[in-house]
């Protein structure tokens, strides 16, 4: 695994300058450890994470035939993308080339149709929430018009909706939901009802020939991510979808929690099951989908408890849309790793390397300067078009135009790069003890008792897989997002990580199977597109029980 684990040779070194962002496996699982025991509190008491859904484990993994073609819309972080989706009968089989990897073909029961993608642009995300949601219903209008040229005929005069909100909410029913305070770069305030500004933003597009919108699920993209990864899966007894995970723009998981885990003001009258007429009461001990949110404020604790979080975190922390608000993201995720980097380039050319600052580069002056694209592809992954890390910077990263300008050297361009993967390297570890903790937290593994008498407390000889020992071979999360697919090696360093807090907690595998401990290897699985897919398969099941009611 590339890290940053590197000798210091005196405080001015690169290696000495780079301390501070430095991990290691001991750190990552305590780190895991104290995030479980923080998850478990914020499950019990926080009100703005461990949200809800009123979206049992049944749901999630129906056993039924729902088919039909389904409205389904993603709103994200920066882009936003509407399109219809079919679920297939069991006996037909989609060619669908959107289905991914070596595990494409359990997807084959899924069919994309006239998807469409428009980019979120900075001037929305700082419009009232009225505009936003009217451009969002005219693009809506613009595909259900492909949809009636496309199927005259076909489409009912109420088209079923499946919504993937990328943001916090409060759901209160399954097509029902309030917006919290939205964050990336959105300044849209909170308590507004989601479903009606949806269908007033349709409405002021919708011309008379075409059909109403009928607005069937709203979840979180990390929600629709596990049911997209769950309908994958769901006959596979070995292998357990078991997290949905975002890294992309924002970071956020998604996981099934026992309604007894949740405050009582968080538990939801009514869940939807499959076993029921519509919405079941409530039993306490039935698992549904939770919205994490895991990377706001409530979740900050052990970063500071452990020393996660640097002089340059408190630097874009202080500088952001919302000081405090998100510091787990702003350490892990897209939308601020290129910025983490110019404020860690900066203060490396500057304070160690006494450079001027009016004669640097503009745009490493500039806040958003460096884009977190660039930095994630710095390297080796841009040898293809330009082999040269000095050249690489020299062309995205030009020097000022003054006389006097600071130009960029080969050394130091070794030295962002070494940058890049630091701050890469400490995300992916971050992320991985996060899974670990949340997979703890909903008791899909069990940490055990920390020995007095054993360092670092990582050292194991026993444990349960869903309260009994089962051949489960893999517990499985389903990723998607560009940051942990092309930051460096984020993905890869990411599952090292896993195995090593694994290896850690329980021993080495050979080991367990030697003394007949059951414990399922934690894999990383791709689940892309999840946003929009999810939305569509959960319209079609809520459709389905509505039938079959």
């Amino acid at each position: 695994m590339a890290s940053t684990r590197q000798s210091l040779d005196s405080p001015s070194s690169p290696s000495s300058f780079l301390a501070p962002l430095s991990i290691s496996a001991a750190k990552i699982h305590s780190l895991a450890r104290s995030l479980c025991s923080t998850f478990t509190s914020l499950a019990a008491n926080s009100q703005e994470q461990f949200l809800p859904t009123p979206i049992s484990d049944s749901v999630l993994r129906p056993e039924g035939d729902e088919s039909g073609r389904y409205l389904a819309i993603d709103i994200g972080g920066t882009n936003l993308r509407v399109g219809f989706i079919e679920l297939l009968d069991s006996d037909e089989t989609s060619k669908d080339t959107t289905a991914r990897g070596e595990h494409a073909s359990e997807r084959s029961r899924v069919r994309r149709h006239l998807e469409k993608s428009w980019p979120i642009g900075e001037q929305l995300k700082h419009n009232k929430a009225e505009d936003l949601f009217a451009w969002i219903g005219k693009c809506i209008a613009e595909v259900v018009q492909d949809g009636c040229l496309t199927w005259p005929e076909d489409l009912p005069d109420e088209i079923p909706l499946g919504i993937t909100f990328s943001f916090p909410m409060i759901q209160h029913t399954l097509s029902e939901a309030t917006l919290m305070s939205m964050g990336k770069g959105f300044q849209i305030t909170s308590n507004l009802d989601l479903g009606r500004l949806l269908l007033e933003g349709y409405e002021k597009s919708r011309g008379p020939s075409l059909p109403r919108i009928k607005i069937t699920a709203i979840v979180n993209d990390a929600v629709a991510t596990l049911v997209s990864f769950a309908y994958q899966f769901r006959s596979n007894a070995r292998r357990k979808a078991a997290m949905g995970l975002i890294v992309g723009t924002g970071c956020n998981a998604t996981i099934t929690l026992a309604l007894s885990k949740l405050h009582p003001k968080k538990r939801p009258a009514k869940v939807k099951v499959l076993d029921s007429d519509g919405e079941a009461e409530v039993d306490q001990d039935l698992k549904i989908a939770v919205n994490t949110e895991w990377t706001i404020r409530g979740a900050a604790g052990p970063l500071h408890d452990l020393d996660f979080i640097t002089r340059w975190d408190e630097k874009l922390d202080a500088e952001g849309e919302a000081p405090g608000f998100q510091p787990f993201e702003y350490m892990t995720a897209g939308r601020y790793l290129g910025e983490l980097g110019r404020i860690i380039i900066l203060d490396y050319l500057t304070n160690n390397l006494s450079v001027p600052e009016p004669t640097l580069p503009p745009l490493l002056t500039q806040r958003h300067g460096l884009s977190t694209t660039f930095l994630g592809n710095l390297g080796p992954h841009l040898a293809t078009t330009e082999p040269s890390l000095l050249r690489q910077l020299e062309i995205e990263i030009p020097p000022s135009a003054k006389g006097d300008a600071w130009h960029w050297t080969a050394d130091v361009a070794e030295m962002v790069y070494d940058i890049a993967k630091a701050i890469q390297v400490r995300a992916a570890g971050m992320t991985a003890a996060a899974i670990i903790a949340l997979l703890a937290c909903a008791e899909e593994i069990h940490f055990s008792p920390l020995p007095q008498n054993l360092p670092n407390g990582a050292v194991t000889t026993s444990i349960s897989v869903n309260g009994t020992k089962e051949a489960l071979e893999e517990l499985m999360v389903g990723y998607t997002g560009g940051c942990i697919v092309h930051f460096q090696d984020y993905l890869a360093d990411c599952q090292g990580f896993l195995d090593e807090i694994m290896e850690a907690e329980f021993g080495r595998r050979e080991h367990r199977e030697d003394v007949h401990v059951y414990v399922p290897r934690v894999v990383l699985m791709p689940c892309h597109d999840g946003g929009i897919i999810g939305a569509g398969i959960l319209a079609g099941t809520v459709q389905s029980l509505a039938r079959d009611g």
